[in-house]
């Protein structure tokens, strides 16, 4: 079995074990320059300076970038947004106020329609009640043809006669 040699100077132990330090430290030098970001050299409340990492600054506002200008379509777009949609409620409104108007000119329209076709049917219709009643019946034609033709594609020939009564 092989036993540990021990001496008598202190040996750089395991992490965790506690350390030894002789009456006066010999601690190493550096400059400010090789400390990385977020490292400095502080002095505890013992004495000792050692280094520490601390908290990072707030950083430095990045400066906004300058905006870039705005496109001519989307400035009309703009302006023409407001005017579409008070055009669009003007309408509505309009509308609203000409209703009765238009319901109105609807049955006038309905009623020229019915005169319309009462003026075209009245004759066919007087006609037809003065002939039932015998008042003022004007004369009845009757027309008689006679249309003769020999073979497929042969001539026609015919004859008519007019009958008043």
């Amino acid at each position: 079995m092989h036993e540990p040699t021990r001496t008598s100077t202190p040996q750089p132990g395991r992490y965790g074990d506690p350390v030894y330090h002789p009456t006066t430290i010999q601690q190493p030098q550096m400059w400010p320059a090789e400390l990385p970001p977020g490292v400095e050299m502080v002095t505890l409340p013992n004495g000792f300076r050692t280094l520490a990492y601390t908290q990072p600054g707030t950083p430095a506002p990045v400066p906004a970038a300058a905006g870039q200008p705005i496109p001519a379509w989307a400035k009309t777009a703009a302006l023409l947004a407001p005017t579409l949609g008070g055009g669009i409620a003007a309408a509505g409104f309009g509308i609203s106020y000409a209703a009765p108007g238009v319901l109105a000119m609807a049955h006038a329209l309905w009623a020229a329609v019915a005169l319309i076709a009462a003026g075209a049917l009245a004759p066919l219709l007087l006609r037809t009640t003065h002939g039932r009643t015998g008042h003022g019946t004007a004369p009845v034609q009757h027309v008689t043809q006679n249309i003769t033709a020999a073979g497929m594609f042969g001539r026609a020939t015919g004859t008519g006669t007019l009958n008043n009564r």
